[in-house]
């Protein structure tokens, strides 16, 4: 029995359970992200449908932004379900995805913001250099990989 129990605690078993644990859980996220981009995408389609409708007046002012939101809102999942993805993949995660990821919630935080967000200056400013921080280390990264290229 201590021997058993030895060799479930030996590194190399313990690493590769905990090895097939992810990357069961990220093919498990994978399908539920599959079902949330499915979903969403009938949620939007219905919502153009909609506001297309005879006697609506398709697709202007909140509703065109309410209709973008959810066009950013499917990206974003569709890029997390990327990030899930790559992971499988390369077994290690991409920053170069994950900063897109980050900057498209960020524009999409930013395009959704209601008018009355101009009263919130604290606001304003933290999602300005949030945008700005995240879009250098965009920079930067790409920069870093153009010299690696050139190298």
């Amino acid at each position: 029995m201590r021997r058993l129990f030895s060799f479930l605690l030996e590194d190399q078993f313990f690493l590769e359970a905990l090895s097939r644990f992810q990357r069961a859980l990220a093919k498990l996220l994978s399908v539920g992200m599959v079902l949330v981009i499915v979903a969403a995408t009938g949620q939007l389609l219905l919502g153009i449908a909609r506001e297309l409708a005879p006697g609506q007046m398709p697709l202007v002012g909140n509703e065109l932004i309410a209709v973008l939101g959810e066009v950013l809102t499917l990206l974003i999942a569709i890029e997390v379900l990327e990030n899930v993805l790559a992971y499988l993949r390369d077994h290690a995660i991409q920053l170069e995805l994950v900063l897109a990821t980050a900057i498209t919630a960020m524009a999409r935080k930013i395009i959704v913001l209601p008018s009355s967000a101009s009263d919130n200056p604290m606001l304003l400013l933290g999602l300005g250099f949030g945008t700005l921080s995240l879009s250098a280390a965009y920079w930067l990264l790409q920069r870093r990989k153009g010299d690696r290229i050139s190298s």
